[in-house]
């Protein structure tokens, strides 16, 4: 450690048509330390960052490098400073291959001035085996999984050899040994003295690899200190202004008839005889590990995947989907796990993202009715708690977890029964995750059927009545009540206990 931090953003402040966002917020970071950057959505994290990325300019603050002062005009100009941002919603171009997404803006050209591709690719390839990845470079990144998009921009900053590397949920998208692989990397560029900001709601993952933190709540500066020296519930109080329960919701009441039964259901490669059944005003948790086949699963419940056999029932009646029209209309709601690339239109208005799979309702002769849209709007931004200033203004502007609340506005205003989450809170911060489960569980008691797809034996833990495990396509233990532990469930999505279906 240096006595001169490498980075240090003084008294800096930001407002947006007249909110103020940042309020003289001070963020310091040491040459070769794993800084974490912590905060509820909403608490400025992004915007102090997009600042040190030259995405913004601030109103009034100074940044300094290695104690010279320094003006981040643009993005390219944070870049020539050693700074490389890896954010949350990924910027790869899908139709570019993957060596021309590595060194897009930085191509190598041989002497006669045309690209050198085969270097490209040879040096794409040295840098994604450092992260255990085997990929083709020429492969197109639209071909690619989430994950493998998430691992090529961070092998992009390490090509770039960043000196100071932001890393906004870089595990989002990943698996265990993913993630493993990543924190291990990390400590080996704090060796060489790179210096990383890790941005992430995961404080088990904050305890693990970072050195000191800062918590920003409301755009000001709560605290900054060594992770050591505190505990995880001290961290969420400063994070959310108030302490938040880990315990199990209890939230018992009596199921409605089955809403959903499902008897055979098989997808080669996916899933295979898969038998479940949903109550109304129960939710059934389905959990496991990455490959386990419950995105798939439920993609093809919902229409997105049209090869399927097996039998599905709605209301005690047979149904066939085959397109998410038809899942709408048998009562079904998706809020899917990507946001970005399958849930909002980011060039859209917050208010057209929650009216979107409704537009009948604020239609009369072939005009939307915007009075009556923005009333109903006002309703579920009250209910959910969306922050939001002006509803008219781009939903890609919100934070993440309130682009998920106006995704859920979205199916109850669509008025469907069956609503399924896949990784409601991924990406969500710890307060916004106690209102997202509080309105599922009060969709639960108004007797909607829920269903949540969670990478997180916690999540399914605290909210979920019933609880099925995934291992390989195959339900290989079902829980019930409380007469499950995250290390049972983690023995049957690993695969070490598969001694058919254990009820708990």
């Amino acid at each position: 450690m240096t006595p001169q931090p490498f980075v240090a953003m003084k008294n800096i402040e930001k407002s947006f048509n007249g909110v103020p966002v940042l309020k003289s917020v001070t963020l310091e970071v040491e040459e070769g330390e794993i800084h974490a950057l912590l905060g509820e959505n909403g608490a400025g994290k992004s915007t102090l960052m997009n600042i040190l990325g030259g995405v913004h300019q601030p109103d009034n603050g100074t940044i300094l490098i290695n104690g010279e002062e320094a003006k981040m005009a643009d993005p390219r100009v944070s870049q020539e400073h050693g700074i490389s941002f890896i954010h949350q919603e990924l910027n790869m171009v899908s139709d570019l291959k993957v060596y021309e997404n590595m060194f897009l803006g930085s191509e190598l050209r041989n002497k006669f001035g045309f690209l050198a591709v085969e270097e490209m690719c040879r040096q794409t390839h040295e840098i994604l085996a450092e992260l255990g990845v085997n990929i083709n470079p020429k492969e197109y990144v639209r071909n690619l999984a989430t994950s493998y998009k998430q691992l090529i921009e961070i092998s992009k900053a390490l090509l770039h050899k960043s000196r100071l590397i932001i890393m906004d949920e870089p595990t989002t998208s990943l698996a265990e040994h993913e993630v493993n692989r990543l924190f291990e990397l990390m400590k080996n560029l704090k060796k060489t003295g790179v210096s990383i900001i890790y941005i992430s709601h995961k404080l088990k993952e904050i305890q693990a690899v970072c050195d000191r933190y800062t918590v920003l709540r409301d755009g000001q500066l709560v605290k900054t200190g060594m992770v050591e020296n505190e505990d995880l519930e001290t961290i969420t109080k400063m994070m959310v202004g108030k302490a938040i329960s880990q315990e199990r919701f209890m939230h018992e009441h009596p199921f409605g008839e089955t809403a959903m039964e499902v008897s055979g259901l098989t997808s080669t490669g996916h899933f295979k005889d898969i038998d479940f059944t949903v109550r109304k005003g129960e939710i059934v948790g389905f959990t496991g590990l990455a490959g386990d086949g419950r995105t798939e699963l439920f993609e093809s419940l919902f229409g997105f995947r049209k090869k399927y056999a097996g039998e599905v029932k709605i209301n005690g009646q047979v149904v066939k989907i085959d397109h998410p029209r038809k899942a709408l209309q048998a009562g079904i709601g998706y809020v899917p796990k990507d946001r970005k690339e399958n849930a909002i239109i980011k060039d859209l208005s917050v208010i057209h993202n929650m009216s979107l799979s409704s537009m009948g309702n604020f239609e009369r002769s072939g005009f939307i009715q915007d009075k009556k849209e923005r009333e109903k709007f006002d309703v579920y931004k009250k209910a959910l708690n969306i922050k939001v200033h002006n509803p008219r203004i781009t939903i890609d502007k919100l934070s993440g977890g309130n682009q998920q609340k106006v995704i859920i506005a979205k199916w109850l205003e669509a008025e469907t029964d069956i609503l399924i989450f896949d990784n409601p809170t991924q990406g969500i911060d710890v307060g916004a995750k106690q209102e997202i489960y509080q309105q599922i569980i009060a969709l639960s008691r108004l007797g909607k059927a829920i269903i949540i797809l969670s990478s997180e034996a916690p999540e399914v833990l605290r909210i979920c009545h019933t609880i099925n495990v995934m291992y390989h396509g195959e339900i290989t233990a079902r829980f019930t009540g409380e007469g499950a532990s995250e290390e049972e469930i983690m023995h049957y999505a690993t695969g070490s206990k598969r001694e058919g279906i254990a009820i708990g």
